[in-house]
């Protein structure tokens, strides 16, 4: 392998194992919504990630990045708020499996945030699949839906955008911050309100939690909201970011995959059928041009 190319591939390869790690998050918050309300996973999970963020950046001696505050706070808002209150409506009307061929339109989206936020400049080519993916993402949904939008598909979009922007906005601090100090710092800094809010909406937010749904929640704080990025974000700033965010197509096979094991959920062959088709358009579009 010729060195040029070895950021690329270690991007990719880091990418990867986040979304291994992000690909669970929907059907552990669809079990999680046992026990819980959207509101209170939301809150709770991002306080249960500050905590071995705040403890890594205080054994590791990290200084606050001067001249990131705002884009930190952005970040923070849509990957500590955004994407997790989103995802949570979404999943009480809708199947994870279902929600997970939706979050297919992620690489999209993040590859137009890489272009407007970051300055990348992909070729038609790579439009080209792009938006070919993402129409084949909107026929599914409004086939498996009998042919009109849900009101969980609107709100999964919503989660999508989010996550796309904070994607971006992560990984154009992670290129001098560093990938797990820009999660943990994002963390830290949205701590005291996600401590306020979760105190206030405990009361009517907890329905006396099984075993299973309290570790889904602690899945979805230390791993969905803390490891998954930490390589997550390492990834899109070491291969960049619109081609990295490619990887993330492979998070619906993950979900999928979790859905049927987990919550026994039917995966027909319609629904492979049109992940593979995705996948395959986006795999294509790996190598086109982006400057």
């Amino acid at each position: 392998m010729r060195i040029s190319t070895h950021p690329q591939a270690m991007g990719m390869l880091l990418g990867l194992i986040g979304v291994m790690i992000f690909g669970a998050t929907l059907p552990m918050t669809h079990i999680a919504l046992g026990g819980f309300s959207p509101f209170f996973i939301t809150f709770g999970r991002a306080v249960i990630a500050s905590i071995p963020a705040g403890l890594a950046l205080l054994v590791l001696g990290r200084r606050w990045p001067k001249g990131h505050g705002a884009m930190l706070l952005g970040a923070g808002i849509c990957v500590v708020y955004g994407f997790p209150i989103f995802s949570s409506i979404a999943m009480q009307t809708i199947p994870a499996s279902h929600g997970g061929v939706i979050l297919g339109l992620l690489p999209l989206l993040t590859s137009i945030f890489a272009a407007l936020v970051d300055g990348e400049r992909p070729g038609p080519t790579f439009w080209a699949y792009g938006l070919a993916g993402a129409a084949l993402v909107v026929l599914f949904s409004v086939r498996d839906s009998g042919f009109h939008l849900q009101a969980g598909d609107a709100w999964l979009f919503l989660a999508a955008v989010t996550a796309s922007l904070g994607y971006v906005l992560s990984a154009k601090m992670s290129r001098t911050v560093g990938g797990w100090e820009v999660i943990s710092w994002a963390l830290v800094i949205t701590s005291p309100v996600s401590l306020v809010a979760t105190l206030l909406v405990a009361a009517n937010g907890i329905h006396q939690p099984s075993g299973a749904e309290l570790g889904a929640l602690s899945y979805l704080g230390l791993m969905s909201m803390f490891g998954g990025f930490i390589f997550w974000n390492a990834g899109l700033a070491l291969g960049g970011t619109g081609r990295v965010a490619q990887v993330q197509l492979l998070q619906t096979f993950v979900t999928l995959a979790v859905s049927a094991v987990v919550l026994g959920e039917v995966i027909s062959l319609a629904t492979i059928g049109f992940a593979v088709a995705v996948a395959l358009i986006v795999w294509l579009g790996r190598k086109a041009r982006i400057a």
